[in-house]
């Protein structure tokens, strides 16, 4: 799979200018997640039900504390339009996505009492306490910066995967998945989320700015890491 276009004419979606220097900053590493092995045998369809079961139930925890970053966002946005769309994006992130995990989940054999035993591996864990410590204690720009890859990226990849695939053939085993991330309604949501990324960002002094990048950067790198711990399906060393 080619790493996915960068450029404007791609992008069904607005993308200002602070958000395309954390692209910048990003390089290279953000093409890595849009190619890891985990996504093209996803894509392809090849990917074995055992690993994607693996990732299905990490990422059930991970939204959870997606939703919890969010939503401490929210508590810090001075502006009730801000606080209100945070709000629900981390209603979304709980709701709207654990459809789709239901729906696996009585494929694949686990439920949400499975989900909750379910013992964090060290990326994922590494990740969540990343987007939750910077929610808490980063400035607002960080925080925003910590949580953005994921939507960004996942929204990328599935409209990406559109342009190469076309229409998700009726027997893909893993339809549901590709088909939620290419819909077009997520368009909308970029737009309000990188709007505000980059109205907290010029509200920001140039050194909070490059910290934003360094958290932005270091969430896309999770982002690869998440494939990776499912590919490997990822266990504690001790």
């Amino acid at each position: 799979m080619e790493s996915p276009s960068l450029t404007e004419e791609s992008r069904p979606y607005t993308v200002p200018a602070f958000a395309e220097e954390c692209l910048e900053a990003a390089g290279d590493t953000w093409h890595a997640a849009h190619d890891h092995p985990f996504v093209r045998a996803l894509a392809d369809g090849s990917l074995d039900s055992d690993r994607f079961r693996f990732y299905q139930m990490q990422d059930a925890r991970y939204l959870e504390a997606f939703a919890d970053a969010t939503s401490v966002i929210s508590t810090r946005c001075p502006d009730p339009d801000d606080k209100l769309w945070f709000i629900e994006a981390a209603q979304m992130a709980v709701v709207v996505e654990k459809e789709l995990h239901a729906g696996y989940g009585e494929e694949l054999g686990y439920d949400a009492d499975d989900v909750a035993r379910l013992e964090l591996t060290p990326n994922n864990r590494a990740y969540q306490n990343h987007m939750v410590a910077t929610a808490h204690t980063g400035s607002l720009v960080e925080a925003v910066a910590a949580i953005t890859p994921c939507p960004w990226l996942y929204i990328h990849l599935g409209q990406q995967l559109e342009a190469e695939m076309g229409d998700v053939p009726a027997d893909h085993p893993y339809a549901d998945w590709l088909e939620m991330y290419r819909d077009p309604d997520f368009n909308e949501y970029m737009d309000n989320l990188l709007e505000r990324f980059q109205r907290f960002a010029v509200a920001s002094d140039p050194v909070t700015r490059e910290r934003a990048k360094e958290q932005f950067v270091l969430s896309v790198r999770y982002e690869w890491m998440f494939w990776d711990q499912a590919w490997t399906r990822q266990e504690w060393p001790v």
